[in-house]
Order: structure tokens, then sequence, then C-alpha cells
């Protein structure tokens, strides 16, 4: 199966279970080892064990080939193994933590989603020699 039928069923595989903030990357350039990372965030330890089970379903229906499938016993992260598509399915704190998009994020492939849903996204990291200044103490209601 090429990538890019791959990519489709992989996505069409999310979108059925109600994956969210949906991102495909090409990683061609970065990596030999696999061609396209798909990052989804999944609401719940059940919702992602899910997510990552649809996606195995659907790839081995459509004749495609599942290398492995890891992180299903604690549900907070999943990988799916497709070879030359790596599926990373994710909690929304997960995924902010790790912030794969920043290290596999350089080349983002578009992809027409059904749905548009978005997690918060981590802010950009300061720098220790950029503090901020401490906050002033808001005034009580009762204190005007």
């Amino acid at each position: 199966m090429d990538n890019k039928k791959l990519q489709r069923l992989v996505v069409d595989a999310l979108e059925d279970v109600k994956a969210q903030d949906i991102a495909v990357y090409n990683t061609t350039e970065l990596s030999d080892l696999f061609d396209r990372v798909v990052l989804a965030s999944g609401t719940s330890n059940r919702h992602t064990r899910s997510l990552a089970s649809n996606v195995a379903e659907k790839v081995k229906a459509a004749g495609g080939h599942v290398v492995s499938v890891e992180g299903e016993e604690t549900g907070e992260w999943v990988l799916v193994d497709l070879g030359d598509v790596i599926v990373h399915i994710m909690q929304p704190a997960v995924r902010v933590y790790y912030d794969l998009e920043e290290l596999w994020g350089g080349k983002k492939v578009n992809v027409r989603l059904a749905t548009k849903t978005t997690v918060p996204r981590a802010a950009p990291r300061k720098s220790a020699a950029r503090k901020s200044a401490p906050r002033k103490p808001r005034a009580a209601a009762g204190d005007k």
C-alpha cells in the first residue's frame, strides 16, 4: 500500500473514533526509518486505546501490515507502527509535555479533516534569562 493511501486510511480511522487535533508530518528528510508521523489526541485511556485499535483494524482490513502497537497497557500514549507511517495517539497532557510537533513538525502535510478539533498546545518555553516580573496581588471585591 502506498504512503498516501495508508496516510488517508489512518486519518479516516482516527476520525471515525473522534480523535482530536490530528496532524500529519512528512519525515522523509529527517529519518530513513519512516516517511510520515501522525499525531492525534484522545480524551482518556480508553479513548486512546480505542483509537489505536481502530487504526490497526482498518489497516489490516485494507491489506496493510501492522508492525507493532505499544503502550496499550496504560493508554496515555499509544504508538502504532505501520512501517512507513508511525501513529502517536496521546492524551492532551502527555502530548503537550512531549511536544512531538517540535521534533517532527518541520513539514506538515495538508490533510483534509472531517472535523476541526484542537487540544491546548504547549506555550513557547521561556529562557532562564527572561523571567517575568512578579504579579501584583489582586484587590479583593470589597477593597475599592
